[in-house]
């Protein structure tokens, strides 16, 4: 029987999240116009090196390897989500941030625990 760690566990379920999402970021046609509502520069550019850097990093901790390093730019990723996102919602009211941000601020945790730990 395999024994799991939590950190392994912890690994997987991050790296299976960016890697869900860059991948929608790239198969979705017109993805872009999500940054661009959004506000980011050049959305296309954006899209695309966010994605690439979810998909490295993601494989990073999938295999285990520099976990340290690639938490750092998916908790920067996550950190600018959340206040580009997430926070404008504030002005309708605190439990609506709180309920639009609770995965966000559950991915950030994680990264903290795997930067933390590494």
């Amino acid at each position: 029987m395999i024994k799991w760690s939590s950190m392994s566990l912890i690994r997987y379920a991050v790296a299976y999240v960016f890697l869900a999402s860059a991948i929608l970021k790239l198969m979705v046609p017109n993805f872009a116009i999500t940054f661009a509502n959004y506000g980011l520069p050049y959305p296309s550019v954006t899209v695309l090196l966010v994605a690439i850097l979810e998909i490295v990093c993601a494989v990073l901790l999938l295999l285990n390897y520099y976990v340290k390093k690639a938490t750092i730019p998916l908790l920067v990723i996550m950190i600018m989500a959340l206040l580009v996102t997430k926070v404008p919602s504030l002005h309708v009211g605190f439990f609506q941030f709180a309920f639009e941000a609770r995965l966000d601020i559950l991915m950030i945790v994680l990264l903290y625990v795997l930067w933390k730990e590494h």
